[in-house]
């Protein structure tokens, strides 16, 4: 039998280094931190062989005193906690002391720095002996500069691990991107083999911030992206949410921290994943930057060693915050939000008949407009208005609004807009606006094109719009407004359903009883492991009740809350709202088509029909030119 014994320091660092240095760029990351704690605001990367030869990290920090400097290399050593209570709310990247010891025990590092008011630098090195470390004077500005070369040397095992030189450095370089979208206030500069890669300044405007997200993420994903600045209950959450239609095959641009700590919780993802449900096409992932701000003490941070993990002392309330104030950013997108300005439209360069080139051509009068379509600012119906004898305008503007009515009536009202109709086959024209009109953001119908699609012209060209995806979106919503205002309607079941569930499900279902009900439901325990369901909401009678209760529970399980039954009721909606949209082959008047679109500039999320597929697309004047090789 063996006795035991403990194991020497050397040992027990390096088992601690299989838990914090996972590769090289585990190193920058926890380097780094330190740099970021000691107040640094300019870092300097350099990196050879994908840093597995060489990491060289310098800062301008407040540095360590000579008589820190061995102690800093020592297991557990930190300045950042000293009693369980800082513990239990630590307000810096790293807390553990385990990061120096850990690169120490594996690589061959030196440590070198100078505080104000020291006659001069000093300088540590150890290489994963004994962990014995040879000090002696070296010349430093104030801050420090920690040098690791040779990773993994005495770990052969770990060594043959490491993927390639490319490999290795794309880690790293995420780690230089996550930290440098942290820390707005710092300059980075990261070298590869003598190579500058990155070189960012501090930002500290609005403008100057966006442009270093530009520069990480690229400019595309500025100009698709909603600022989001909410503030409640002690609550903060800011930074950038890409629109539904600028979404991604993979979930590789999801940028989330907490008090500056780049984290990956279940729970942000369930609540971003929400948030994006409505609007986001299937199999796709959103994408955004986002910082949540709250009290220390409220989130543990000593959950993984790694420190990528948290556990929030209000979960619950946590994830309703991030999931109402995205999804209100979401919904408040609106058609003039995502154009650009008008003066950012037109070509620098001037061309085409402005420039004089086809001074010949002239504007072609397509179609005489009728005396009914003679200005448009009469299209848009007034109370009572028609856009013809024969069927009913598309703008709901009676005395009852459509948000007020019952959703079966509001489906039955729309299904006007899907009857068949006689038609002319001539293309229905509309006349253009005139330069001093005040355009609308998705401007005034023009034409309509196959039956399918809407043609406008807006101030910055010509606009493209699905109108069966835009008038199912629009009649979603509408039905939505109405169905929230009437509130859950619950059915009683004439043969009550017995579940067999587990314990903690059934304590689950007691504990939130109260919740439940309030989504319709009314469940009753019969016994240790048996639940009885006797009401369900009315509109969903027909559903697997079994599998919708449980799920429920789950959800208050894990999440606190649960929006199970929104959902199951929304995909009923969405349902019937897609068959009562206007059709394809369905011809509509100038009127109509314009009253469409301003019903779609304030209708939330009308970006978008009820299966995430954009709605609208717009084509501006440079990229019509550029198709016909205008001013070339």
């Amino acid at each position: 039998m063996r006795r035991i014994h403990l194991l020497s320091p050397r040992l027990a660092n390096q088992i601690a280094a299989g838990e914090v240095v996972e590769r090289p760029a585990s190193v920058v990351k926890e380097l780094l931190e330190n740099s970021l704690d000691a107040d640094a605001d300019r870092l300097e990367v350099d990196v050879e062989a994908g840093g597995v030869k060489q990491i060289k990290i310098r800062d301008n920090g407040h540095g360590i005193p000579q008589d820190d400097l061995a102690l800093s290399l020592s297991r557990h050593a930190t300045s950042k906690i000293s009693a369980l209570e800082d513990l239990e709310a630590v307000g810096t990247l790293g807390f553990r002391g385990e990061a120096l010891a850990s690169i120490s025990s594996v690589a061959r590092l030196t440590l070198t720095s100078n505080v104000e008011g020291q006659e001069s630098g000093w300088q540590v090195f150890a290489e994963g002996r004994d962990m014995e470390t040879v000090q002696k004077p070296a010349p430093h500005p104030v801050g420090t500069t920690v040098e690791v070369r040779d990773l993994f040397f005495n770990t052969p095992a770990r060594r043959k691990f490491l993927r390639t030189e490319k490999t290795e450095f794309s880690h790293l370089e995420e780690v230089i991107r996550r930290l440098a979208l942290s820390r707005y206030d710092v300059g980075f500069t990261l070298r590869h083999n003598q190579r500058v890669i990155h070189q960012l300044r501090p930002a500290k405007t609005q403008a100057e911030k966006e442009r270093r997200v530009a520069s990480i993420f690229g400019a595309k994903f500025i100009e698709n992206a909603v600022a989001v600045d909410v503030e409640a209950s002690g609550l903060r959450l800011w930074g950038w949410v890409g629109l539904p239609t600028f979404s991604r095959a993979q979930a590789d641009l999801q940028y989330f921290y907490v008090n500056g700590r780049t984290v990956k919780d279940k729970l942000v993802a369930h609540a971003v994943r929400q948030a994006y449900r409505d609007v986001l096409y299937g199999g796709r992932h959103p994408v955004f930057v986002l910082f949540l701000e709250l009290d220390p003490a409220q989130v543990d941070v000593n959950v993984h060693p790694t420190k990528h993990e948290v556990r929030f002392r209000d979960g619950r309330m946590v994830h309703n915050f991030l999931y109402s104030t995205l999804n209100r950013v979401l919904a408040a997108v609106r058609p003039e939000d995502q154009l650009p300005p008008v003066a950012q439209s037109k070509s620098a360069t001037i061309s085409g008949i402005d420039a004089g080139e086809f001074s010949g051509q002239g504007r072609m009068v397509l179609q005489q407009p009728s005396s009914g379509a003679s200005s448009f600012a009469s299209s848009s119906l007034s109370a009572g208005g028609s856009a013809s004898p024969a069927r009913q305008s598309y703008s709901f503007s009676a005395e009852r609004k459509p948000e007020s009515m019952p959703v079966r009536e509001q489906l039955n009202a729309y299904r006007n807009l899907h009857e068949p109709v006689e038609a002319s086959s001539d293309p229905v024209i509309g006349q253009t606006a005139g330069d001093d009109e005040d355009i609308p953001p998705l401007g005034f119908a023009v034409a309509q094109l196959k039956g399918i699609y809407i043609l406008s012209e807006n101030q910055h060209g010509l606009v493209l719009v699905d109108m069966h995806a835009a008038h199912e979106r629009i009649t979603y919503e509408r039905m939505k407004t109405a169905w929230h205002e009437q509130g859950i309607t619950t059915q009683p079941l004439l043969v009550p359903d017995s579940l067999a569930v587990s314990t903690r499900e059934a304590d689950a279902a007691e504990e939130h009883d109260e919740q439940i009900r309030r989504l319709g439901f009314v469940l009753e325990r019969m016994g240790p492991e048996t639940l009885v369901v006797r009401q369900i909401p009315a509109l969903l009678r027909g559903a697997d009740v079994e599998k919708l209760v449980r799920d429920v529970i789950a959800d208050f399980t894990t999440h606190g809350s649960s929006d199970r039954i929104e959902a199951h009721i929304n995909e009923l909606l969405a349902t019937m709202a897609c068959h009562g949209s206007v059709r394809a082959n369905r011809r509509l008047t100038v009127p109509e088509m314009n009253a469409l679109l301003r019903d779609m500039e304030h209708t939330e999320r009308s970006g978008q029909c009820n299966h995430g597929r954009p709605t609208w697309t717009q084509l501006s004047l440079d990229e019509l030119d550029k198709l016909f090789l205008r001013g070339r």
